[in-house]
């Protein structure tokens, strides 16, 4: 590393460790040994070390504009010929992922000190969090794959612990396995990718991995199993078909967790796609998975979400819709559009899951046909709200407008399918958020939300602050070439692009919101919503097929080892019992006689092994 660095480069491989050791400042107080206090001081040191991370990543930026990219290479472990090392890429892309990281963390941990203003193991969440945190940030900045899956290893565990946070609950605890479990098999198939390419390249550098793919070429089976493996993993961390599942039941976990989740946690999953684009193009094959889980992945989003009754899960199911276009632009070789619409999605859907907590929190109710008349009650989380949902649509020009202007642009020549998808999926995404909205913060009061005031401003500081980021994205985004501005796509898009963010508002104005009509007496209708109630029966598919198929196996290996194996041994240890019941008969009590015979054997037994052996 050369001392002619600035120090906050030098010294920027403690960016991650802020959240790791805001979870081991938290130990105290999360494990009971610090009782008198109550469990608010682990939450302000959490906040302390998060704020440090955002001002020294905002250093290493500033660093980096008058610099230019930098590596650092740091030995850790060295014995013999084995030379382990950790690498960070400080390039202004993986910067730029860290800041959102942290900021988001920042805000996120201010938002749950008054979310979780009465709960009695605060001081557990909040060394969640940082641990949280830490992995994140670790895996923005990673310039290795094998450190980068090791992180994402970190994050399905801290998923698997936060989801389950309230584990007293039944329903929590399911949650928790499914996500847990969902998640491992694509971290499985992505440590194949990646033993596969240690064997292969000999490296895991990622600027190594380039250079070798470039000059390499491989047998057409190898190649695609070795690109499936390197995207099965962002797939399950992007909650993408078919292991999308997790991410709706995450939603039983607190909503502070909800909103890390469904803004950064999914972006880290796509920055470590992102990072492996390059090695993608020698498997046609993976590109042509991508697309397709890319665009289920869209289009099934947008049309679950719209039949959800859940506010969470109605906010939760576009996340997996918005990713999936995030992976039809990687899978195009669109890394600049997808980094945009990643920024911009995070962003937005922050602010909402801000606003969605504040309801829950206010009404302790997140069922939709039990809310609504909110609007003018909770002013400030209705403008979270409105901001955050216009923020994920082309009906106004904030970021997304900007990021599916760019996409339709690019795509409409060379591939108009995949435009379509981006038009059809803004319209559904629209038609969503414009019936919650109506739901919730429109028509006359519910008993559970007559009384709802606004939440307390540990809460709607938060909110606000990171809806006027969402409201001045768009000025972030002029500083860089072509977003927005003069040309950067033509009008004709543009108008398609509000005609769909104006359609889906029409549509979703006009349908019918009466609580009695919410499941039709039409039986085409009704099999139409609860096809899409239910996730087009995904998960009763697998039960069906792969859940069945392994209970089955099981069943079959428990039964051959209880009849074969343990009917085997039982066999044999009765046939010993039966042989010394009869020699017992024929005991004489004389010890010699016994010496005898165990020497006799063993001299019979050595000679016939040095006879076998002649």
């Amino acid at each position: 590393m050369p001392d002619t660095l600035p120090l906050s480069i030098q010294l920027s491989w403690l960016i991650p460790l802020y959240g790791f050791s805001g979870m081991v400042l938290s130990l105290p107080w999360a494990t009971g040994w610090i009782k008198r206090n109550g469990p608010r001081p682990a939450a302000y040191l959490n906040l302390l070390v998060t704020l440090l991370a955002v001002l020294h990543g905002s250093l290493v930026l500033r660093a980096v504009l008058a610099l230019g990219p930098q590596h650092l290479d740091i030995a850790w472990f060295a014995a013999a010929d084995l030379d382990l090392r950790i690498g960070f890429d400080l390039s202004l892309t993986n910067l730029a992922a860290l800041e959102l990281v942290t900021f988001m963390s920042l805000v996120g941990q201010v938002f749950a000190l008054g979310y979780l203003d009465k709960e009695w193991s605060l001081a557990r969440f909040y060394a969640l969090v940082g641990f949280f945190e830490g992995a994140m940030a670790g895996v923005v900045l990673s310039s290795n794959l094998f450190m980068s899956y090791f992180l994402l290893e970190m994050l399905t565990l801290s998923t698997y612990l936060l989801v389950g946070f309230w584990y007293a609950q039944p329903l929590v605890v399911t949650a928790a396995r499914d996500a847990f479990l969902t998640k491992r098999v694509g971290d499985v198939l992505l440590l194949m990718g990646v033993v596969t390419l240690s064997a292969w390249a000999g490296s895991l550098e990622f600027n190594d991995l380039y250079a070798w793919s470039a000059h390499q070429t491989l047998p057409a089976l190898g190649a695609t199993l070795l690109g499936l493996g390197l995207i099965a993993g962002p797939m399950g961390k992007c909650a993408q078909f078919p292991m999308h599942l997790w991410l709706d039941e995450a939603m039983e976990g607190p909503n502070p967790a909800s909103i890390l989740r469904n803004s950064v946690v999914v972006t880290c999953g796509a920055v470590v796609l992102l990072k492996v684009m390059p090695l993608l193009l020698i498997s046609p094959v993976a590109i042509d998975v991508l697309l397709a889980v890319g665009t289920i992945s869209a289009l099934g989003g947008a049309l679950v979400a719209i039949s959800q009754v859940d506010l969470k899960r109605a906010c939760s199911y576009s996340t997996t819709s918005y990713l999936g276009l995030v992976f039809v632009a990687i899978a195009l070789q669109q890394p600049f559009i997808a980094l945009l619409l990643l920024f911009s999605h995070a962003l937005a859907k922050a602010v909402l899951f801000m606003s969605v907590g504040s309801v829950i929190a206010t009404t302790n109710c997140q069922d939709l046909t039990e809310l609504g008349g909110l609007g003018s009650r909770m002013p400030a989380t209705t403008t979270g709200f409105l901001v955050g949902a216009a923020g994920l649509t082309g009906l106004l020009p904030l970021g997304c407008f900007w990021s599916f202007g760019l996409m339709v642009e690019g795509l409409s020549s060379r591939a108009p399918f995949f435009a379509a998808v981006v038009l059809l999926t803004n319209g559904l995404t629209a038609l969503n958020f414009t019936r919650v909205y109506r739901q919730v913060f429109l028509g006359s009061p519910h008993p559970k939300t007559r009384r709802a005031p606004e939440v307390n401003w540990l809460m709607a500081l938060p909110m606000v602050t990171v809806a006027v980021l969402v409201l001045v994205t768009p000025l972030v985004m002029i500083r860089i070439d072509r977003v927005p501005g003069i040309g950067a796509f033509s009008s004709v898009t543009a108008l398609a692009l509000v005609g769909s963010g104006l359609g889906g508002l029409l549509a979703g104005s006009l349908v019918p919101l009466d609580t009695f009509w919410s499941r039709s007496v039409r039986q085409p209708l009704r099999v139409l919503q609860d096809l899409l109630a239910f996730d087009f029966y995904t998960d009763r598919i697998y039960r069906a097929t792969i859940v069945a198929f392994v209970a089955g196996l099981a069943r079959i290996t428990n039964g051959f080892d209880q009849l074969v194996v343990n009917g085997l041994v039982n066999r044999i240890a009765d046939v010993s019992m039966a042989s010394a019941e009869s020699l017992k008969l024929g005991v004489s009590g004389r010890l010699q006689t016994y010496v005898f015979t165990v020497v006799a054997a063993i001299v019979l037994l050595v000679s016939s092994l040095a006879w076998l052996g002649s």
